[in-house]
C-alpha cells in the first residue's frame, strides 16, 4: 500500500487541480497536488513539502477532509485529502503539465486520475464554501 496525501486547496470559492505529467502514470489526467509521504512523516508535513515542492506554495489552515484506498492494477495507494489555504501568494508549476482553479461544480466535467475521481464521488468539494 502506497500512502500518499493531496491538497484541496481553497481560494475564493475555487479549488487548485493539477495535470500530471504526459509521461507519468495517469499522465495528463488531472489531480489534487500531493504525494507519497517519507519515512517519519505526518500526514500535514507531507502535503506541506510537496506543495513546497510541485507549487512553490506554502499552505494555511489545513485540516483532513477525506480517506481514500484505491486499488490500481499491481499496487494500492491510500490518499489522505486535506483542505488547505495558500499561506501567501500564487502557485508556481514545477511539475504538472498544467493547473487551474475550478468552481467545486466543474469536477464532474473534468477527467481525474481514478484515485481522485473516487474521492469526489464520495465526497462533496461544495460542501467545503460557505453558502
Amino acid at each position: 500500500m502506497v500512502e500518499v496525501t493531496a491538497a484541496i486547496i481553497c481560494k475564493r470559492g475555487r479549488v487548485l487541480i493539477c495535470q500530471r505529467p504526459a509521461d507519468k502514470r495517469c499522465g495528463l489526467l488531472w489531480e489534487f497536488p500531493g504525494g507519497k509521504l517519507e519515512e517519519g512523516e505526518t500526514g500535514e508535513q507531507c502535503i506541506r513539502r510537496e506543495c513546497r515542492e510541485e507549487l512553490t506554495a506554502e499552505l494555511a489552515e489545513i485540516r483532513p477532509f477525506a480517506e481514500v484506498v484505491y486499488e490500481y492494477p499491481g499496487y494500492a495507494v491510500h490518499i489522505q485529502f486535506y483542505t488547505a489555504k495558500l499561506a501567501a501568494g500564487e502557485p508556481v508549476r514545477r511539475e504538472h503539465a498544467a493547473f487551474r482553479w475550478i468552481k467545486p461544480e466543474e469536477a464532474a466535467e473534468i477527467e481525474f486520475c481514478p484515485a481522485d475521481a473516487k474521492m469526489l464521488s464520495e465526497n462533496r468539494l461544495s460542501n467545503l464554501f460557505p453558502q
